[in-house]
């Protein structure tokens, strides 16, 4: 499992505590622990991000956790030590990408299936999947297209929404997730048919709804004799004059989506609902308002100048605190008191809070859309309205507080209907079904990662400098001199490795031509080649392993049709490379990408200088090749030292290798400017190479100019 924002720990999640510490963390938590209690399934881990903050538990930080006997959460550094909110983690994904190489690198075994969930993890998945062959599960959990939706009707601004939630590259993502993985997992059918609908690489016959399960031990009906812990119960009634009347329950995050003013609004525009129930709402857990996100504290705010303009106090409670293990006896408490429960969200993907509700003897009031359409329908305990509309959810709400011999039958549908429907072991039995039929059609591929995890790291092998050749290596015939000694002072302990745009004949050819000695490695057309040593042996395992859904005549019969695309000469294209010139009048890279995807072809575009477009197989690339490269050969990322100065160096330069930027670099990677581990030269070509070299004091320990062989590994 990867699951990277949010705190996810096993004891007594802070569930609410943020907007990304919410259901997504519950379901995984839960689901990790339902897989690891079935006997078909040997072990668990759930990936996550290691948090070190003081301001938050120490739990966070411990790099592993055991919940069972046979499952973990595993904590991996990524970015910041701080914690920072999921829309700013996009930045350091490929660095999450490189430590889960490293820690799978040091099991005992590959795992036989990665799962990851929403967009971030998607993306992580992409990369681990292509590298190593595993297959692919992913759950969105929810959806860039949607989100956008709804953020353009509530008044954003769609620069407002690309600035801040970064919204078009998480919708890319969830594009090649949706066509590469082998299995999507949704919870409900309209999540299946209609959301994963808008996107355009969905793959229908890949897309299986299974419903998330629910702990039953928890979440039951109270007894006759039943009481709610004293703490929980003060912490409610405090604000109530009548706490004994029926209670109107919600329990969400303060977030716009979930839609807790428009809640407070409909109940103070109905007198004679505030006459016949209490409001109670369970936002987080704040000290202050102030101390919250600003997103939070402005819909808390909001909210409480509601209950003062209506004139609710002593009619609405909104408890500061609560904990996870209090949840159960909130929901017990409104059944006790003949209450309803609201989820009174925009939009809900699938709502677990219902399930919890609805197994806890209290009918609910849903969104007329998402998930609880589902719910209402198989357990038939409840309305569902449009939550936008005041006047509808205060009579919805009505209806059920005053509905007498019904609401008894309501409750008792859902306490069924959950049993039937929504209970964990039917979801794992499910979910193994489809897994097992992925794992048995990838074991031939498994074999073939296991004879390449037992291959030895290359002699010599702690260091490398891996470098583009155009622009970077050569350029300044006086700074080449200079680059030249150095490498040749550290040559036995740093590889030298050049990674370039160039065919290998061209590359070997302008090398000669500036006397530089052929390296060790040379990654050539844009990453799709790898070639080791004197004899320029090829690597043919990166062959096989890009060769993946790369259909090359297809391809270029498509792109021929794009208007500003021209075929460069065929002394420039290659078994796995296509390169065009390009003009203004080409599209964007996206719609190119669409397009192609529209006749179920797979490529990596690659567009650089402004004027050239590279068209690769999905795997490959220059930093996917570094990447193989550290895996394979067991050297670690942060002993890589790549430079470059154009778009087709890119993805090389990010993640944890040490990069570099030459100072005549191309505009179009101004923006990795401030990148985690990306250092900008001042000096151009080779002595910018120089200066990054000094930056990072690369070359300084022991042993790096006289490198054991064994020290490496």
């Amino acid at each position: 499992m990867v699951s990277v924002h949010g705190l996810i720990r096993g004891k007594e999640p802070e569930l609410g505590r943020d907007p990304d510490t919410g259901g997504q963390v519950g379901y995984v938590l839960d689901l990790v622990r339902a897989l690891a209690d079935n006997p078909g399934v040997e072990k668990v881990d759930l990936l996550t991000r290691k948090v070190e903050n003081p301001a938050i538990s120490s739990d966070y930080a411990i790099d592993e956790e055991w919940l069972s006997p046979n499952s973990r959460i595993v904590r991996l550094r990524c970015g910041p030590r701080r914690y920072i909110r999921k829309e700013a983690l996009w930045p350091y994904l490929d660095e999450f990408t490189d430590r889960t190489l490293q820690h799978f690198k040091a099991q005992d075994r590959l795992p036989d299936v990665i799962h990851t969930h929403y967009a971030d993890a998607g993306y992580v998945g992409l990369q681990l999947s292509g590298i190593l062959n595993i297959p692919q599960i992913h759950t969105g959990h929810s959806l860039g297209r949607v989100k956008r939706q709804y953020l353009l009707e509530g008044g954003m601004t769609s620069s407002q929404i690309e600035r801040h939630f970064r919204i078009s590259h998480r919708i890319e993502i969830e594009e090649q997730v949706l066509d590469r993985a082998a299995l999507v997992i949704t919870s409900t059918r309209q999540e299946a048919e209609q959301q994963y609908g808008l996107y355009e690489r969905t793959r229908p016959n890949r897309i299986k709804v299974i419903p998330p399960g629910l702990d039953l031990s928890r979440f039951h009906p109270p007894d006759r004799d039943w009481h709610p812990a004293p703490a929980i119960q003060t912490e409610v009634d405090r604000f109530l004059t009548r706490p004994n009347k029926p209670m109107i329950l919600t329990i969400a995050r303060a977030d716009r989506r979930k839609n807790l003013e428009g809640l407070v609004e409909a109940y103070g525009k109905n007198p004679e609902l505030q006459k016949h129930a209490n409001l109670v709402v369970v936002a987080g857990n704040r000290d202050h308002i102030s101390d919250l996100e600003e997103s939070a504290a402005e819909i808390l705010t909001k909210m409480l100048l509601l209950i003062d303009d209506y004139g609710l106090n002593g009619k609405v409670s909104m408890p500061k605190h609560h904990q996870p293990d209090e949840v159960p006896d909130l929901f017990r408490l409104a059944a006790k008191r003949r209450g309803v429960f609201v989820n009174s969200a925009i939009t809900e993907a699938f709502g677990l809070t219902l399930l919890e509700a609805a197994a806890s003897g209290v009918p609910i009031v849903a969104p007329d859309d998402g998930g609880p359409v589902d719910i209402i329908r198989h357990c038939r305990n409840g309305l569902l309205v449009e939550t936008l509309n005041r006047d509808a959810l205060s009579e919805a709400l009505l209806s059920v507080v005053t509905s007498g011999p019904k609401w008894r039958q309501w409750a008792k549908n859902g306490v069924s209907g959950v049993k039937n429907h929504y209970a964990w072991d039917a979801h794992v039995r499910k979910y193994l079904k489809e897994v097992r039929q992925i794992v048995r059609g990838n074991r031939k591929s498994t074999r073939h990662r296991i004879e390449l995890l037992a291959k030895p790291p290359l002699l010599r092998a702690n260091r490398m400098l891996a470098l583009d050749i155009d622009n970077v290596l050569i350029g300044d015939r006086a700074a080449l001199k200079k680059l030249l000694e150095w490498i040749s002072l550290h040559q036995k302990g740093t590889i030298f490795a050049v990674a370039t745009g160039r065919s290998l004949e061209e590359a070997l050819a302008v090398l000669r031509e500036n006397s530089v000695p052929t390296p060790e490695v040379i990654i050539s057309s844009v990453g799709s080649e790898i070639h080791y040593g004197p004899k320029l042996l090829p690597d043919p395992g990166w062959a096989t392993h890009i060769h993946y859904s790369w259909r090359r005549e297809d391809t270029a019969i498509v792109l021929k049709e794009v208007p500003g695309l021209s075929l460069q000469p065929r002394e420039k294209q290659r078994e796995f490379k296509l390169s065009y010139n390009t003009s203004s009048a080409m599209p964007p890279v996206e719609e190119i990408a669409n397009l192609l995807a529209s006749h179920g072809l797979r490529a990596n575009l690659i567009y650089s200088h402004n004027e050239f477009l590279d068209v690769l197989p999905i795997r490959a690339s220059k930093g996917r090749a570094i990447r193989y490269l550290s895996y394979k050969w067991s050297l670690p990322l942060e002993k890589i030292l790549v430079a470059g100065d154009s778009g087709n160096d890119e993805e090389m330069l990010e993640g944890r290798t040490l990069g570099v930027v030459v100072g005549n670099y191309s505009p179009e990677i101004e923006h990795l400017r401030g990148h985690h581990q990306i250092y900008f030269a001042k000096s151009s070509y080779a002595l910018g190479v120089l200066e990054g070299i000094e930056h990072y004091h690369f070359c300084e320990t022991k042993g790096c100019s006289s490198a054991n062989p064994q020290s490496s590994v």
